[in-house]
């Protein structure tokens, strides 16, 4: 599992921002600190009111020039439309592959549910030099982290 002080894996995944594109963490670290919001699934109620929540505080990421990313496994294009119906702020990015999720350690399964190898619900913070400078992690998919919290990692990650 990835932890403070390491470097940040890098990907190269689909994004979902009204379009389908391409993401790749280490071209984008001048867009730094980034936020990595890993969530198991769009269209669920704890993943809507968490993304709700990252949109709803958007420009407080803004003021410290951090750029929010949602992390699922979901398709783009469920996630362009799950971005449309909550008119979501910022982009999220596609990991259907699972390659995010084994890479950052965050992988679940629902086997109750016969659904494997889900995100876990976590944040990472990534600074201009590709390290990660918060995490927070729930085994717990229907706990949402401390936005307050991960705030105060992109700000002090800016600076």
């Amino acid at each position: 599992m990835v932890d403070v002080g390491d470097d940040a894996p890098d990907f190269t995944v689909p994004l979902a921002d009204g379009d389908v594109g391409s993401f790749t963490l280490s071209e984008r670290l001048d867009e730094t600190p980034l936020v990595l919001a890993f969530f198991p699934a769009a269209f669920t109620g704890t993943c809507t009111s968490e993304m709700n929540t990252f949109s709803d505080r958007i420009e407080t990421f803004d003021s410290a020039d951090a750029n929010v990313y949602g992390v699922s496994v979901d398709t783009p294009f469920a996630l362009n439309e799950f971005r449309r119906q909550n008119d979501l702020r910022f982009p999220l990015l596609s990991d259907t592959n699972r390659t995010l999720v084994e890479r950052y350690g965050v992988s679940m399964d629902f086997a109750s549910l016969g659904v494997e190898n889900v995100a876990k619900r976590a944040v990472f913070v990534v600074d201009e030099s590709g390290a990660v400078t918060y995490k927070w992690v729930s085994d717990d998919p229907g706990v949402e982290p401390n936005y307050e919290e991960i705030q105060t990692a992109a700000v002090d990650a800016a600076n």
